[in-house]
């Protein structure tokens, strides 16, 4: 099963807009959200949720009243303000407390201990397009590279029992946690950038981080006609850095009117931006067959 993960070096560059045509042309696919901080594929491929699994990815303080002693060195050794005096018994706020052990650790008679916390959720769903897998951060919650791993390994599992032959993943912008484990695994990665300065200095980050995890990176430029001149950089930018550009989108109101009533880019019409996201995915199948 060839994994291929759509990333960019910034958020709105339209990375989901092109997962969500890639899932509508593409076969034999399971597709997985690792976006999970602002997850929004779900928006255009109308999942219906079959399964849910509770994700417990960070841990809260929890004081047995029975061992507490009273002598105050938790919250003394609390550096958010997490444990509560009331009375000459203390409790532990669970919104402050940061599962971080230093009153488990600081506690003299042991009677401090650190409870798995659920942090968010795996939704296994059913779509026109095929099974999504997608995560769900709690808010305020943390560890979200924790859960796009478990998300991506559901899908893998999920992929292997339906005979799939790709696993189109949405992965997350910029560079950090997420996005590793996003690539974790990945045969190829489809970089989604857009003409402007931001996303061409970004998108030299992201490209290095696909390659030190050996995904083979392909770029394909978003609303390429709004800077014709930062197009060519980036264009000049590919070639010097050996990477295949798969293909330019124009910018197309269409896309937004797609989005608006809930579906994929390439459903409603030929315009252009259809048309191009239909070349992309002939030239990106071509080079993900075995050679």
């Amino acid at each position: 099963m060839t994994e291929l993960v759509v990333i960019s070096g910034k958020g709105g560059t339209g990375k989901t807009t092109v997962v969500g045509a890639l899932a509508a042309l593409a076969r034999g696919k399971v597709l997985a959200d690792c976006d999970v901080d602002a997850a929004d594929l779900h928006l255009i491929l109308r999942p219906r949720v079959q399964k849910t699994i509770g994700y417990e990815g960070s841990e809260l303080a929890a004081i047995d009243p029975e061992l507490c002693t009273g002598c105050g060195e938790c919250q003394r050794a609390c550096r958010f303000e997490a444990v509560i005096a009331e009375d000459g018994r203390y409790r532990i706020d669970p919104l402050s407390c940061e599962g971080c052990g230093a009153c488990a650790h600081a506690c003299p008679v042991g009677a401090i201990s650190m409870k798995p916390r659920l942090s968010g959720w795996i939704h296994v769903s059913s779509t026109p397009y095929g099974t999504l897998v997608h995560g769900e951060l709690r808010p305020g919650e943390e560890a979200s590279g924790k859960l796009v791993t478990q998300v991506k390994r559901r899908a893998r599992e999920l992929g292997r029992l339906e005979g799939a032959r790709l696993l189109l993943v949405d992965g997350a912008p910029g560079i950090g946690c997420p996005v590793i484990a996003s690539l974790s695994g990945a045969h190829a990665a489809l970089v989604v950038t857009e003409p402007s300065r931001s996303a061409l200095h970004d998108l030299s980050r992201v490209v290095e981080v696909a390659h030190q995890f050996r995904a083979k990176p392909f770029l394909v430029i978003n609303k390429a006609d709004l800077s014709p001149a930062l197009s060519e950089e980036i264009e000049a930018y590919a070639r010097a850095a050996g990477l295949v550009l798969l293909g330019r989108i124009p910018y197309d109101e269409g896309v937004v009117r797609a989005q608006v009533a809930g579906r994929t880019a390439v459903e409603d019409g030929d315009g252009p931006a259809a048309r191009a996201l239909r070349s992309l995915w002939e030239r990106l199948a071509a080079e993900l067959e075995p050679r």
